[in-house]
């Protein structure tokens, strides 16, 4: 029986099971995923991140990021803020890049354990999205219940936004399964419902694609304040109000989105190789 040394984080209580795969790769399949973040009988999280060696010589370090269902996802923002902490923590340096499968993250450490992280540009056509046809991202053909026309948003992974008069009369649960796998989205989707509170606040609750109803997901608030600017509902800073806290979000003029929020170390632990093996 071994033993694999994880770290507990998480951004906004959006949790992850980091596993630091530099010295030594850890095999890890869908089935293995799910053990671990099975909140009974495993670990417990969102996210399982691995670690590695960068492949471009600009990055620290490489971030591969697994939904709890066992799917790969291209980007995670709090996933990155707490990658971003831990670089930081190495060596001492407040900036660093991370490379993930969405391309070269720049992240900064700032003061009180706060991170920034230029999450790219929005990319905001229907082929980048992707969708499944030619379609005007803006307001999206697509319904169902007390939502629709929805703005599409790229940021690093594909993202639907409703905005509604109040997220918390919305039942989330319910809709957001269907309109993630909706024959619309080829790669499936992150479902928002967004509330505009004056130009500068939004109010917001995510359905993530492989992952459920998370305390928050920050590529989606990157996604509902584009969609939110896009619609001339909001300026192009301001703070996504989500449950587990706030962050701070501006869509550049040069179409680069900066995240910024929070990143927290819970706990450090080891598991036993038989949660996997037996799973």
């Amino acid at each position: 029986m071994g033993k694999v040394a994880f770290l507990k984080m998480h951004g906004l209580g959006n949790d992850f099971v980091v596993l630091d795969c530099r010295r030594g790769a850890v095999a890890l399949g869908a089935k293995d995923i799910r053990a671990l973040a099975d909140r009974r009988t495993g670990i417990g999280c969102d996210q399982v991140i691995l670690i590695g060696l960068p492949h471009d010589p600009s990055a620290y370090l490489f971030m591969r990021i697994y939904n709890a269902d066992g799917s790969e996802a291209e980007a995670c923002g709090n996933a990155t803020r707490c990658v971003a902490a831990l670089a930081h923590r190495e060596t001492g340096e407040p900036r660093i890049c991370v490379e993930t499968l969405a391309g070269l993250l720049e992240a900064e450490a700032l003061s009180d354990g706060y991170i920034a992280v230029d999450m790219g540009p929005a990319r905001t056509s229907w082929r980048e999205i992707p969708l499944a046809q030619a379609m005007d991202t803006n307001r999206v053909e697509l319904a169902l219940g007390p939502l629709a026309g929805p703005v599409c948003t790229n940021i690093g992974n594909p993202h639907a936004t409703f905005f509604v008069d109040e997220v918390e009369t919305v039942d989330l649960a319910r809709l957001g399964p269907d309109l993630e796998r909706h024959p619309l989205f080829p790669q499936r989707a992150n479902i928002g419902v967004a509330a505009i509170r004056d130009r500068r606040t939004i109010r917001l609750r995510v359905w993530e694609r492989g992952a459920g109803i998370t305390p928050a997901c920050s590529s989606g608030a990157c996604a509902a304040l584009v969609a939110a600017h896009r619609r001339g509902l909001a300026d192009r800073c301001a703070a996504v109000e989500l449950d587990g806290g706030v962050l701070d979000i501006a869509w550049r003029e040069d179409g680069h989105v900066i995240m910024t929020g929070p990143a927290k170390l819970s706990f450090e632990g080891a598991f036993d190789t038989d949660l996997l093996t037996a799973s």
